[in-house]
């Protein structure tokens, strides 16, 4: 968390330890209450597996409906760069032996940290910035 506090801000810009906790305590309280609200809506559906369905869901019922289309955007490119991926080896990757190295995922990590910052900089989404290449 606090290499993508860094990387989001101006090289001039320093952020207290204090306020860096502070950030990092909000990000743990919300995918508390992301998790425990999708946990709520997977029990009513009496399913065993929360599945991203039901993240969605969840964001639409407290409120944070807004960033549905970022969130499924995302979501699509994980899954498609991930999950489907031949390069992956399948489903799981590691288990046909396809997974990446470490080296690879902190790479892939690296790329995907940058392309997020870029999307947030230029205020696009992928679903925007598809629908603007074309």
């Amino acid at each position: 968390m606090t290499k993508i506090i860094k990387e989001m801000l101006p090289p001039d810009v320093r952020v207290a330890r204090d306020a860096q906790d502070l950030l990092v305590d909000c990000c743990v309280e919300f995918i508390n209450l992301i998790s425990s609200e999708s946990n709520e809506i997977c029990n009513k559906e009496e399913k065993r597996t929360i599945a991203p369905e039901h993240v969605l869901r969840a964001l639409e019922v407290l409120g944070f409906g807004e960033y549905l289309v970022e969130v499924q955007a995302a979501y699509e490119q994980h899954r498609h760069e991930t999950l489907d991926s031949p390069k992956a080896g399948g489903r799981w990757g590691k288990e046909t032996g396809g997974g990446m190295t470490e080296e690879e995922a902190i790479a892939a990590q690296q790329r995907m940290f940058a392309e997020a910052r870029a999307r947030m900089n230029s205020g696009t989404t992928p679903s925007t910035q598809s629908q603007n290449t074309e």
